[in-house]
């Protein structure tokens, strides 16, 4: 009986693929400079291998489901570090990348309770695009701000506080969603990622595990 999951792959075009990704690195960086900014190549990368490591080790729908919902709940506690702990505050759009974390966190919950089968997967898998696409939309956006030269970053703008109170809801997403001063603001990198970055990474590779466990009993 056949087991394997995934088509098998030969070790020969593994070293292929990867010496074609190193050299498509250092050529970018070479046009770009070695000191570049975030950019759209290095978070592809990152995102294409916590994507597959997660198909490598997707495990039965039912606990899929429930360690998606504790990635979601990881990721929060460790925002709430980096604000608390380490005096990182967040700026609106990371507010509502936030939303949209726990927005997925409990659809993984739910589903980890009614344990669906294919066609209900299928139904969970499009609800977790739709939360997952949106907060992949603003974490891009939110790269983008960062990626601007100093001179072309947006002026700082309101708190999200002041908006709520102040503003009608549709100026307040708007505002939001265009950024501000304060977006531009890296704060925390890992492996040359923000945490914009890294957020953009996560909804990628929890949007193909959500399809990925459609096919997992």
């Amino acid at each position: 009986m056949n087991n394997r999951r995934y088509p098998s792959l030969s070790w020969p075009w593994v070293g292929l693929l990867l010496c074609l990704a190193l050299l498509g690195q250092e050529y970018l960086l070479q046009a770009i400079g070695s000191n570049a900014p975030l950019t759209a190549y290095r978070i592809a990368l990152m995102a294409v291998g916590v994507a597959s490591l997660a198909l490598i080790l997707l495990p039965p729908r039912r606990i899929g489901y429930l360690l998606g919902f504790l990635v979601c709940v990881g990721l929060m506690g460790y925002a709430l570090y980096l604000q608390y702990g380490e005096g990182i505050e967040p700026c609106p759009l990371c507010m509502l990348q936030r939303i949209c974390v726990v927005a997925m966190g409990v659809v993984f919950l739910i589903a980890a309770l009614h344990n669906p089968g294919r066609a209900g997967a299928g139904v969970y898998a499009l609800v977790q695009l739709v939360f997952g696409g949106a907060g992949a939309a603003i974490a891009a956006r939110h790269v983008w701000l960062q990626s601007l030269p100093k001179d072309e970053v947006p002026a700082c703008g309101m708190g999200l506080d002041y908006m709520l109170e102040t503003l009608p809801f549709t100026d307040v997403l708007r505002n939001v969603l265009e950024g501000s001063g304060e977006c531009a603001e890296k704060g925390w990198e890992f492996l040359h990622l923000s945490i914009a970055g890294w957020t953009l990474v996560f909804f990628v590779a929890m949007i193909v595990a959500s399809f990925a466990l459609i096919r997992r009993d």
